[in-house]
């Protein structure tokens, strides 16, 4: 075995550069992977968390980051790990951003969270404005799932109330609450963008 070889795979992971790691990641070793994990877990918990307000949500925002990492380690080009790592996260924040950003979403969520430097961003986005593309796209949506979607936002009844109510399964709920939120989601593209360009100033 290579001197430099043996000298490394004799120290401890915890005394590896970055660079080492991720030539040992590429190669598959998993104590690599989880001395990066380790590395880094909480300096992307704390970046997350500062962004989100929700530790369930920061934490599933890293837990996501690290798998994925994990899945492409033989295919990502990594230059340095730690702006690797970082604006990956930064991407992850911005997906569970947009995932919540219905309009009761974004007045609840967004509204503390910015600072006074970026209201005047936070006042671009017209609640009245809001208030009417919500309403005119919960007006297109199929009848049935209009009905479960104002008994679930509107009345803040639970799954198996509305099922219970509207005499239909469970599941069924389920089904035409996952379909309004995506059809409202994509209707109301153009306000999630400007709410997107709005955190990524914080960046």
């Amino acid at each position: 075995m290579d001197s430099s070889v043996a000298s490394k795979t004799q120290r401890p992971y915890s005394a590896w550069n970055d660079d080492a790691l991720v030539a040992a990641l590429e190669a598959g070793d998993e104590k690599a992977f989880t001395e990066i994990y380790e590395r880094y877990w909480q300096r992307l918990y704390e970046l997350a968390y500062r962004k989100l307000g929700s530790a369930a949500d920061a934490e599933e925002v890293v837990q996501d980051l690290f798998v994925a990492f994990w899945q492409k380690r033989a295919t990502a080009r990594i230059h340095k790990l730690d702006v690797y790592l970082f604006v990956a996260a930064k991407y992850k924040i911005i997906d569970c951003i947009r995932s919540r950003a219905t309009h009761e979403g974004y007045v609840a969520f967004a509204t503390p969270h910015l600072p006074t430097a970026d209201r005047a961003t936070e006042e671009t986005l017209s609640t009245a404005d809001l208030s009417a593309a919500l309403a005119a796209s919960v007006g297109s949506l199929p009848a049935n799932t209009q009905a479960v979607f104002r008994l679930s936002r509107e009345q803040y009844q639970s799954v198996p109330q509305i099922a219970g109510q509207l005499n239909i399964a469970p599941k069924t709920v389920e089904y035409h609450l996952t379909q309004s939120l995506r059809f409202l989601r994509a209707r109301l593209k153009d306000f999630l963008v400007l709410t997107l360009l709005a955190y990524q100033l914080l960046f």
